[in-house]
């Protein structure tokens, strides 16, 4: 490769990288290219792009990134599973498709909003629901003390209604 097209292939990645809100760095040793091709369609699916390059030029893509330094883990056959959108997408499918297939690609790191994390946190957080369903339950967990507020003041005003009501009751009693 001339160092043109090197320079091509860095720049490209490091607009990727530096786009991604998560990325992921596997070693695919062991797969074939059906289970390759698999891999890359259900990340496609998702809206995650797996990129295989050079580790030199992988490195050299992070140069300038505020990243935590992740380097050293690019050694022997490196993937990059890079995500744009949602973090737990990707670390879903990246997750399953290694439990179907015997640890394979296998996870040696992934940086998510410019944090590192391990194999197991990758993990972790493929366990956790999607984006939507975490903000359906903020939602209802704010939801349920406004809703409570909102019948105990209703109940207050009802009392007080009633109370009014009994007053001009007995009011109207004693003038008769």
């Amino acid at each position: 490769m001339r160092k043109e097209e090197k320079n091509v292939v860095i720049e490209e990645l490091h607009q990727k990288l530096d786009g991604a809100n998560a990325f992921y760095l596997t070693d695919f040793s062991g797969m074939n290219v059906k289970q390759i091709t698999e891999f890359r369609n259900r990340l496609r699916k998702q809206g995650v792009e797996y990129v295989v390059v050079k580790n030199t030029l992988a490195q050299r893509a992070l140069d300038g990134l505020e990243l935590p330094d992740v380097a050293a883990f690019f050694s022997g056959p490196t993937g990059l599973v890079i995500g744009r959108e949602d973090p737990v997408a990707a670390a879903k499918v990246l997750t399953d498709f290694a439990r179907e297939f015997g640890d394979r690609p296998a996870i040696k790191v992934g940086v998510v909003e410019g944090r590192s994390f391990g194999p197991d946190q990758v993990r972790r957080l493929a366990d956790m629901p999607p984006k939507e369903v975490l903000l359906a339950q903020i939602a209802g967990g704010l939801q349920a003390p406004m809703a409570r507020l909102a019948g105990g003041m209703s109940q207050l005003l009802a009392g007080f209604a009633r109370a009014m009501d009994a007053l001009r009751q007995q009011r109207e009693g004693a003038g008769a």
